[in-house]
Parts: structure tokens; C-alpha cells; sequence
């Protein structure tokens, strides 16, 4: 400590000070305290509390959490699949891995887990979350959920899974010009994996990509500037990043080789899209490679280093803030230490007309066409498209219910009728759930003792139907051709593609 701080006699003295103090607690909590004093656990806490004080993103990560962590971006595990922060003391759900166990019952971002089987998950830890909620493939978990706009908390039985781990959720062509990516994640393979993604759609005839970027909370640094390179084909700077030290400070400029500019493009962001995401589409947006729709993005504009412990713990410590080209700094205000108020901003009922209200007072800048953007919170798409779910309770209890009784109807259904579907293109066109294949579904549910309210369950006819086609799609053909048929009922994507038009003049 002496040798790293030696150039700073101020901070040495104020540590040692401090040092000093901290001892004579941890002396007189050992010795005092009422009960077993478990230092391990409350001086993991001081880290905690040493690292919130600084920013939202810096944290102490302890020895498991970091294995944890090491295996979503190299790796796989087994668990129900939720991305979580332990906000007011309770689990929070910031968003459900797709196609994990927790997205197939319906978990949805905002939700709180107040019980584990049946315990109180109050104050709960991270690494007791873990340990809870992971487990081998096929065990069980119930976990209570209180949700903002249900008067009760309901219980929800998720059976663990493996968890998915690659970066391209799905790749397919909407129409006969219009390919569509959606990405998870940016982790190690994700260049790989989306180069893979675009060659195959431009193999199909793709001349309009839409790519989705919603829920995606980020990653790697280098592989988002990795991804907008794919777009890029002038020689232009993707992002940059400024901090303390010399080796904070990174360009990232585009290579003519990679680009492609053969396919004009929207780029679809919501307030779940942070960091990496932020980052792709800033560039796209200002550069003037292609269309920004949806919801203002997360605003993440700061860049962590992992830097490992000896104990096998590491701290995850903000290192940079990062620039999109235009010079913009995309990170919402924080108040330090108060992680619950930045979080609960998020998922504010009016975000979008607050963030519209106060436009003007923000810092603007101008495109490279010389189109005005904003900084100082998140990215502000070009053309805002709300999400809109309006599925009633008693279709949750279908689409939650851990039996899984559309997956199971049509999964049974592909496999007995398999032979009748010839393509993927002609069942997409030609094929419909019927009247009498809808009723049998609803007897398959009176025999698993599922009692729903068929008056309740007609208003959401559609939406049934299309989910039943998007499984027996999934049974025959893969992911890809699942995700095609959802995406006929996605209001933000059917919107989306009435903007290719804008999205064309870029190309120009």
C-alpha cells in the first residue's frame, strides 16, 4: 500500500486512518456481538458497500459469483436463466434469459422474487441466489412473485434447464427481403456468430436486415465494436473511451474490409439494451448507417475492468467512459450508492414521455449527415415504438404454468403429423391452427387440470394460435423458424418494418 500510493501521501494517510478504524469494528463486532459473528459474510457487505459508492457498475464479485460469471461468457450451466440484481432486498428480475426456463414461464423484468420454496428470499445474497436457484436439468424450483400491477403474489414452478449461452438467439428471413438477427449477448464468439448469421440471410436474398438488440444488456467492449464494423464500411471512429490511466484510453476505428453496406438496416433497442448495445447502435445512428426504432435504451455509459483477487474474488471497478462517434456520453444520471433509485427509473410507467419532456435540456449533437442526437441518457431511437403485451391472467396461467401445455400439445402434434409439412415457407403461408385443433387444445388442458376462463382465453385467440404454430414450427424445424412465427405478432417488429423506406435513404 505504501509503494501504490507513495505518489499521494493525502490518500495514503486517509487509508491508513480508515484502515485503523475498520479494524477496531471488526475487533469490537467479534467480540461483543450477541451471536457467531460469519466475518466472511459481513466483510464481503464492506466490499460491497466500498464498491457502490462509487458507481452502479462497479462491484465486488466473491470467488463463486466470479465462477458464475466466467461461464456465461466461456461456458454453460444449469439454472432457471434470470439476470437479477438484489434491489430493496429482494431478487429482481432485470431481464429473463431468452429460451431459459424463466422465459418460457413468464418472468418479466421488474419482477421480485419474495420466496425460494417456500422461504423468505428477503436480504437474500447473491451467491445465496445462486445456490438456490441453480441446480441440475430436470429439478424443480418454486419462487413467489410479487409483480408491479397484481394485487397478489403468485407462485411459479420452473423446472432448471441448460442455460443457452450462444450470442445469436435467432436468424431468419421475415419476408423475401428482410433478414432478421436477434442478439443476446456480446460474448466471446458473438463476431463470429453474427458474420455467420449475415451470410447465411445474404445467401437467402436478404436486401433489409432488422436487428434486434432489445433486452440485450451487453458484454465485451471489443466485440461491439466488432459488430458495428459489420456495418460500417467507411473508415470512421465506432467508439472510444476515456479514463485516469493511459490504458483507459482506446479508439476503435473501422476497417474498410469488414463493412457491408449491401442491405440497408434498423437497429431495435428498448430500455433493456445497455452497454455493448448502446454502443452498436450509437454508432449506427451516428454514422448514418441505418435506423434506430423502439425505446430509449438503458444508458450504460461506462466501462468496467475485471481485476482479479487473491482470494479468487475480483473487483469489478469502472474504469472509462465510453463515446459513441459523435462524441456522445450515453450514461444516466446516478446518485452515488443509491443503485435502487437508478434501477426503479428504468422501469418507470411514463420513462419515454419524461425523457421526451426533458429533450431539450439535454446535450445535442449532429450526425454525420448532420441529423441531431442526444446524449446524457441512454440512446434516443429515431422512431419510437412502445412494446405492447396485452395478454390477459388467465393466458399467463397457460404460458406460465410449468407443465407447459402448448409446448407439450404441439410438440405431440408435430411429431404424429410431421409428414403433411413439406417447407418451413409453405407452413408459414398456407398452414393455420383450426377450430378443432384450438378445441383440442383446450381439452388437453381440462386434462391436466388446468381451469382457465374460455371467455377470457377467446380474447386472446390470436395470440394462442400463433404461439401454438411458433412450437409446432419450433418441433419441426429449430429456433429460427419458432422465432419467425412469433415475430408475426411482435407490434414493435410488424411497426419496425414499415420504416425500411427511411432506413433505404441511408443506403444513398
Amino acid at each position: 500500500m505504501p509503494r501504490a500510493y507513495s505518489s499521494n501521501q493525502n490518500v495514503y494517510k486517509v487509508l491508513r486512518e480508515k484502515i485503523n478504524v475498520l479494524q477496531q469494528i471488526i475487533s469490537y463486532v467479534n467480540h461483543f456481538y450477541f451471536d457467531t459473528v460469519d466475518m466472511e459474510k459481513i466483510l464481503d457487505g464492506a466490499f460491497h458497500g466500498l464498491m457502490q459508492e462509487l458507481d452502479p457498475h462497479s462491484t465486488y464479485i466473491p470467488a463463486k459469483e466470479q465462477e458464475n460469471i466466467n461461464e456465461i461468457f466461456k461456458g454453460k450451466f444449469q439454472g432457471i436463466g434470470i439476470e437479477f440484481d438484489i434491489l430493496d432486498g429482494f431478487i429482481t428480475v432485470i431481464s429473463p434469459v431468452p429460451d431459459s426456463p424463466s422465459d418460457i414461464v413468464g418472468l418479466m423484468p421488474g419482477d421480485k422474487i419474495i420466496s425460494i420454496d417456500g422461504k423468505d428470499a428477503y436480504k437474500i445474497t447473491k451467491n445465496e441466489v445462486f445456490e438456490q436457484l441453480r441446480g441440475k436439468k430436470g429439478t424443480k424450483v418454486v419462487v413467489t412473485i410479487s409483480r408491479i400491477g397484481s394485487a397478489q403474489p403468485f407462485d411459479v414452478t420452473i423446472i432448471r434447464d441448460n442455460i443457452p449461452i450462444y450470442s445469436v438467439g435467432s436468424a431468419t428471413m421475415i419476408n423475401d427481403e428482410t433478414g432478421y438477427i436477434f442478439l443476446r449477448r456480446f460474448s466471446a464468439t458473438t463476431e463470429k456468430e453474427v458474420t455467420k448469421a449475415i451470410d447465411t440471410l445474404l445467401d437467402q436474398g436478404m436486401t433489409k436486415l432488422l436487428f434486434d438488440l432489445r433486452g440485450n444488456s451487453g458484454g465485451f467492449l471489443e466485440q461491439a465494436a466488432a459488430i458495428s464494423d459489420q456495418f460500417i464500411t467507411t473508415i470512421d471512429t465506432l467508439v472510444y473511451t476515456k479514463g485516469k490511466i493511459k490504458e483507459s484510453n482506446q479508439e476503435f476505428i473501422s476497417s474498410t474490409e469488414k463493412g457491408n453496406s449491401d442491405f440497408s438496416l434498423i437497429v431495435m433497442i428498448n430500455r433493456g439494451s445497455a452497454s455493448a448495445a448502446e454502443i452498436v447502435s450509437g454508432a449506427v445512428q451516428d454514422l448514418d448507417r441505418g435506423l434506430v426504432v423502439g425505446e430509449t435504451s438503458f444508458g450504460k455509459g461506462l466501462v468496467q475492468r475485471q481485476l482479479p483477487l487473491d482470494s479468487g474474488a475480483a473487483l469489478r471497478v469502472t474504469i472509462a467512459r465510453y463515446y459513441t462517434p459523435t462524441g456522445r456520453l450515453i450514461q444516466r444520471p446516478y446518485e452515488d450508492g443509491n443503485d435502487l433509485s437508478y434501477y426503479r427509473e428504468l422501469y418507470a410507467k411514463d420513462r419515454e414521455s419524461k425523457i421526451d419532456s426533458l429533450k431539450e435540456l439535454r446535450p445535442k449533437y449532429k450526425t454525420k449527415s448532420g441529423r441531431t442526437v442526444y446524449g446524457g441518457g441512454g440512446i434516443t431511437p429515431d422512431v419510437y415504438i412502445p412494446f405492447k403485451n396485452s395478454i390477459n391472467s388467465e393466458t399467463g396461467k397457460i404460458v406460465r404454468n410449468p407443465k407447459r401445455p402448448i409446448f407439450n400439445f404441439a410438440s405431440q402434434f408435430a411429431s404424429q403429423e410431421k409428414d403433411q409439412f413439406d417447407t418451413f415457407l409453405n407452413f408459414k403461408k398456407n398452414w393455420f391452427v383450426t377450430d378443432d385443433l384450438f378445441n383440442s387444445f383446450l381439452k388437453e388442458l381440462n386434462k391436466d387440470s388446468l381451469v382457465v376462463n374460455l371467455d377470457s382465453i377467446s380474447l386472446d385467440d390470436n395470440y394462442i394460435r400463433n404461439t401454438i404454430k411458433s412450437e409446432i414450427a419450433g418441433s419441426i424445424w429449430g429456433k429460427d423458424e419458432a422465432a419467425n412465427i412469433r415475430l408475426q405478432l411482435d407490434n414493435q417488429v410488424i411497426e419496425a418494418l414499415k420504416h425500411f423506406n427511411e432506413a433505404d435513404a441511408f443506403l444513398d
